[in-house]
């Protein structure tokens, strides 16, 4: 069976892709807004970890309404939110017999309820899954350790292919680095070299 894994070059990302590849022919897809050439990463990363890739572009009208809700709501919850939804709803078109994402039990942002999981199968044909799910960060990241070669660090610093750096260039294009700063608060991301 095909399934479309959205991918960002993370380690969660590509934890999910190791994970699936057992049971599904994996495509790892980037999805984007065509804003700049960060998907390249996503790229890069998924060609080291031997797997099939793929781009999405996505609406930028999604980007617009996104950032516009992250700078009046001062953080980035809800952007990010919206951004991965319409994300899932447009590789769900694609043809594929299922779609995964990488979230995590304890992700706040993005996440995917039952109801919304059971809705997005009925639409469109096509499984939902999620398989970091009943993970926690410590499950996450001792798979990982063992199993991927990832960088970490600030996120305004590492290498990353997800929809925040698009979004970050959008808000300062329109209301400055300022706004970036005040939107996103400090954390760190991942990007994945390859498999140890």
């Amino acid at each position: 069976m095909e399934l479309a894994l959205l991918y960002s070059g993370g380690k969660d990302s590509s934890l999910a892709a190791l994970l699936l590849d057992t049971f599904y022919d994996v495509t790892l897809v980037t999805a984007h807004f065509g804003v700049t050439k960060d998907w390249t990463h996503a790229r890069d990363a998924a060609a080291e970890l031997g797997y099939a890739f793929e781009t999405l572009e996505l609406d930028r009208e999604v980007a617009a309404a996104a950032t516009a809700r992250m700078v009046e709501d001062g953080y980035p919850r809800g952007g990010i939110q919206h951004v991965h939804e319409h994300a899932l709803e447009a590789v769900c078109g694609l043809d594929f017999d299922a779609v995964a994402d990488g979230t995590r039990r304890d992700d706040r942002v993005p996440s995917i309820s039952r109801a919304q999981a059971q809705s997005l199968e009925d639409r469109h044909g096509v499984d939902y899954l999620s398989p970091l799910s009943g993970f926690g960060r410590g499950a996450v990241d001792r798979l990982v350790e063992s199993h991927l070669d990832v960088e970490t660090g600030p996120s305004e610093e590492i290498p990353k292919a997800d929809y925040e750096g698009e979004l970050r260039h959008l808000i300062a294009a329109e209301h400055g680095q300022a706004a970036v700063d005040e939107v996103f608060p400090d954390h760190v991301q991942s990007y994945v070299h390859g498999r140890r």
